[in-house]
């Protein structure tokens, strides 16, 4: 098993996105990029604590590749904007990948640099690509969220 971890605005619909794709076998919700030590969603929200809304990712590269994960982070958000997701505001929400390896970080850039190519964007992705640092969970009532209301989704673009 592996693992990825990615940014892309609100976590609960992020998570939902990966929860889909075959060969992810769990997804977490939680903090990423920040200084704080174990934070809280009221801390994060405060924008004050560097961190990012993000989803730790396990899968098994057998069945799914780091490829197609980075397919699925491109199609779920608007990496264009800085610091903002839909309504969401904040440097929380911005878009980001924290990898793993340098094999990531590789794949990363090269898949980032094809999407700039493309024209699919109308403006230049701004999405941040950093080693991943400590990833804290989030608090319980986040973890699947939208599963446990009853929802099939959240706009998150």
């Amino acid at each position: 098993m592996k693992k990825a971890t990615f940014g892309a605005g609100c976590f609960w619909g992020v998570e939902l996105a990966f929860r889909q794709v075959e060969g992810v076998s769990d997804v977490a919700v939680g903090y990423s990029g920040g200084t704080l030590n174990h934070p809280t969603y009221r801390d994060v929200c405060t924008g004050q604590t560097g961190h990012a809304e993000v989803v730790e990712v396990d899968y098994d590269p057998e069945k799914v590749s780091y490829a197609k994960l980075l397919e699925v982070f491109w199609s779920i958000h608007d990496p264009t904007t800085p610091n903002r997701q839909g309504p969401d505001v904040g440097t929380q929400y911005r878009s980001a990948i924290f990898t793993h390896d340098p094999e990531q970080e590789a794949e990363a850039v090269a898949s980032r640099d094809a999407q700039n190519a493309s024209g699919r964007f109308r403006r230049p992705i701004v999405t941040e690509i950093t080693p991943a640092s400590t990833f804290y969970r989030a608090e319980e009532y986040h973890q699947r969220y939208l599963e446990k209301h009853g929802r099939a989704g959240c706009s998150i673009h």
